[in-house]
């Protein structure tokens, strides 16, 4: 009786030290783009989750958080479990049961959402992600590029006023550009350029064609070409800045030559919506929509996935006629999500994608709030302040650059010790409750 109830003791205390939230060391990408140094919230988050040195002259641009090959988390060094050195990504291939029953059917022994903090400084590749399937396809053709077979949905949350291009301008806008920036057409041909004021916008299959035909030959005009028309471009637009008001878009095109001379992605811009968010707005992206980030610093979840598609706006390798034939041509200004309250001081931002959603709590100092179990998996980050974090397991004080792995099935109650900003990132609660 003596054995077994030591047995059933220790078997209480391995499931309680399997349950119990994780902290995580994550890794962070110095792409050329990334703000410098301590005026990147990326740095600010990652000297105070990190153990290293940080060197305060490089861009950080982005900090992830999860399993993704590319940009592993780790596990930090525990009394009990001597974990210092072990990915996530392992933790979770001997800890099955950390995902839930639900995710471990439908995406296997791994984390479904990779969890980013990107801090821009200067604008993105104009980009768009694949599908599934031309992932594969991309995957198994170019792995060197292509890291992984997966495609990746994203939403991006504003933290600081956010800036992106992102989906094609309405049809009418569109020929409004067309008419009023002559380079469009010099470098497309008239006959084609045109081709937009002869179709209607309740004809959706011709305007898609249209508008692929039209971007098709822009993205692939030659360099000498594409220099000689940004030239021009830049020319007149500086002329006429002297007796009118240049529009929102003629002055980011400017700032994007000035940051990418000669690139076809400054005339390309005037193809895409302008979009500018308020913090704690959020935008979504499906497969095959084109978009770039400008400037700003937001929290982004994606499916765990690193494929990207480019075709200008970057040094990097371009895949123009991939892009140009995998976009969906969809018209129209992106929905922006503003949240819906769940609870006291929890917001949720809920995108149309099974792997993820993200919740944003703003809990004041002293006050109480409490998250839920649910049947899957989640990663909670520390953007601002001090509280305590507890669950039936275990409890942690926790600060800014705290990440934390929190496994299926755990309550969290939070307190806070101070104004306290955390952002959880959670497989899609509509999954999780369907049927």
């Amino acid at each position: 009786m003596e054995i077994a109830t030591v047995v059933k003791a220790n078997g209480g205390c391995e499931a309680d030290r399997r349950r119990r939230l994780r902290r995580l060391r994550c890794s962070v990408k110095d792409y050329a783009w990334g703000k410098i140094g301590s005026d990147s919230l990326v740095y600010r988050v990652y000297a105070a989750n990190s153990d290293q040195p940080i060197d305060s002259t490089r861009p950080y641009a982005e900090l992830w958080m999860g399993t993704h090959q590319s940009g592993p988390s780790y596990l930090e060094d525990d009394a009990d479990g001597g974990s210092d050195g072990v990915t996530l990504r392992s933790w979770i291939a001997e800890n099955p049961e950390a995902l839930g029953d639900r995710v471990l059917e439908k995406w296997g022994c791994d984390l479904p959402f990779l969890f980013k903090v990107l801090s821009v400084g200067r604008a993105l590749s104009i980009q768009s992600h694949p599908d599934k399937v031309l992932a594969k396809k991309l995957h198994k053709a170019h792995p060197n590029l292509y890291k992984d077979d997966n495609h990746k949905p994203e939403m991006a949350l504003a933290y600081t006023q956010f800036e992106a291009l992102c989906g094609f301008i309405p049809l009418q806008e569109l020929k409004s550009v067309i008419r009023a920036i002559p380079e469009i057409e010099e470098l497309v041909g008239s006959e084609e350029a045109n081709q937009v004021f002869c179709i209607s916008e309740h004809d959706e299959e011709k305007v898609k064609s249209a508008v692929r035909t039209i971007f098709t030959l822009l993205m692939s005009a030659g360099p000498d070409t594409t220099k000689q028309i940004v030239s021009k471009l830049k020319h007149r637009l500086h002329m006429e800045s002297q007796e009118r008001h240049l529009t929102d878009k003629e002055r980011l095109v400017l700032k994007l030559e000035k940051q990418y001379p000669d690139d076809i992605g400054v005339i390309s811009a005037f193809f895409f919506n302008y979009v500018k968010l308020n913090p704690g707005e959020a935008l979504y992206l499906g497969a095959n929509e084109p978009h770039a980030y400008l400037f700003g610093e937001c929290i982004e979840v994606m499916a765990t996935s690193d494929n990207v598609v480019r075709a200008g706006l970057t040094s990097k390798p371009l895949d123009i006629q991939t892009l140009c034939s995998m976009l969906s041509y969809k018209l129209g200004f992106p929905e922006i999500l503003k949240g819906s309250r769940i609870r006291p001081y929890i917001t949720r931002y809920l995108p149309p994608f099974e792997e993820f959603e993200v919740d944003l709590c703003d809990l004041p100092c002293g006050a109480s709030t409490v998250f839920p179990s649910v049947p899957g998996p989640s990663l909670l980050l520390v953007l601002q302040g001090e509280g305590r974090m507890s669950t039936d397991a275990s409890a942690d004080e926790i600060s800014m650059g705290d990440v934390l792995f929190v496994p299926a099935d755990t309550e969290i109650h939070l307190k806070s010790s101070s104004d306290l900003k955390l952002y959880r990132a959670g497989i899609n609660s509509r999954f999780l409750d369907s049927p």
